[in-house]
């Protein structure tokens, strides 16, 4: 695999830990500026805005900028961001702070993964666009619980100097280590926004969000019940946030190479089986050795769904991918936001602390309904690969990858 691979990992690792480490920091920063839990959690959903709005328009601004200086841009304003939080005087200037490091979060990883598919031969697309992500999945191994506990003994402002820091490091990889791209001549605003058209492109959209939701719906309250149906202490939340992330990146290992030898098939074995995950989860959380296992699986299983429906809008999306696949960030964070709100709707009933894996199954179970909807409806004879053939982008269908 390239170099350049790891500089497009290193950044990702950054938006990984600033993207998931505010769930530990929420109770720090709610005492430090004079605000409520709940209020505090307005600084995750600004983040989730960010992104949300943010892919879309960074990415048709910036669609007749080279990859690498589009990708340098990117990291900047992420790296700015950090750093507005980080120095923020009160309450509403860290929302804009975590809003503003949301923005190039759906856009960089949209513009990196069609340059990580463009680094390698064809047939090695899904395993580099996996290596990208492989710095997300890491970063909730290591970089959440390490700033989470940075954050707790030197204030929640140390971590997000440490995050811009982080920044700093990935843009000088990425300019050391990834080569210039030329954008295609004809591309423009116009081209991308015509790729959301696409019907492929929308229902792999929906999958994302629908699937998705399942994984967060749990997520969202996995400390809790940690505390409260697993019966551990609260020392042990560490460890077993550390455990998904530890899934996550098993998922994203074994989705490379899954997709690259047969797309949909992955997408669907990907979304059954957390469904499965998810209809045991709240019967096996009572035996903590299973408690733990389960906890692995979700990880698992819920990231083996990023890399087959990030190829597949990719794909679709033809000859304008950039587009399609940085709003496949604005729909994982949709899904973020649904699934957190339908699993507190199931506790605040009173179905108890395991209930959002009930909601999360259904909510994969219509994830993988859309998937298979749009396996039947695309009548194609193969799925479209992305293929880099010098300065420009080709799609070539190879016919197992899109069998049902």
């Amino acid at each position: 695999m390239p170099l350049a691979l790891l500089a497009l990992a290193v950044s990702a690792f950054g938006i990984g830990t600033t993207e998931f480490v505010m769930m530990g920091l929420l109770p720090n920063v709610a005492d430090d500026l004079g605000t409520s839990v709940p209020t505090a959690g307005y600084l995750v959903s600004a983040y989730a805005i960010g992104v949300v709005l943010g892919a879309p328009l960074l990415t048709g601004l910036g669609s007749r900028i080279p990859r690498k200086r589009m990708l340098l841009l990117l990291m900047a304003v992420f790296t700015v961001g950090n750093l507005a939080s980080a120095f923020a005087p009160d309450f509403g200037w860290l929302l804009a702070g975590r809003f503003l490091a949301g923005l190039p979060h759906g856009a960089f990883f949209g513009v990196g993964a069609v340059v990580a598919a463009r680094l390698v031969p064809d047939g090695r697309q899904a395993r580099a666009v996996a290596t990208m992500f492989l710095g997300l999945t890491v970063a909730n191994i290591v970089g959440v619980p390490a700033a989470t506990l940075l954050g707790q003994h030197l204030g929640w402002r140390a971590t997000f100097l440490v995050v811009a820091v982080i920044g700093l490091v990935a843009m000088a990889a990425l300019a050391r280590l990834v080569p210039q791209i030329p954008v295609d001549a004809h591309q423009n605003v116009r081209r991308e926004l015509s790729a959301l058209g696409n019907r492929q492109v929308v229902l792999g959209l929906l999958t994302a969000v629908l699937g998705f939701a399942g994984v967060f719906a749990v997520y969202s309250y996995l400390s809790s019940m940690t505390t409260e149906a697993m019966g551990f202490g609260e020392s042990s939340v560490t460890l077993v946030l550390a455990l998904f992330g530890i899934g996550m990146t098993l998922g994203a290992l074994a989705a490379g190479p899954l997709t690259d030898r047969a797309l949909r098939p992955t997408l669907y074995g990907s979304l059954g089986a957390l469904a499965v995950v998810l209809v045991v989860f709240p019967f096996a959380v009572h035996v903590q050795w299973a408690a733990l296992v389960m906890v692995v699986l979700l990880g698992a299983v819920g990231f083996m769904t990023t890399t087959p429906l990030q190829m597949l809008v990719m794909n679709k999306a033809k000859h304008a991918p950039t587009l399609a696949s940085a709003s496949n960030h604005s729909a994982f964070n949709l899904a973020n936001a649904g699934g957190a709100w339908l699993g507190g709707v199931a506790i605040a009933a009173g179905w108890g602390w395991t209930s959002p894996a009930l909601v999360g199954a259904v909510l994969a179970v219509a994830g993988l309904a859309v998937a298979v909807t749009a396996g039947v409806l695309d009548r194609t004879p193969g799925t479209s690969r992305v293929v880099a053939t010098g300065s420009r982008t080709e799609t070539r269908e190879p016919a197992d990858t899109h069998s049902l």
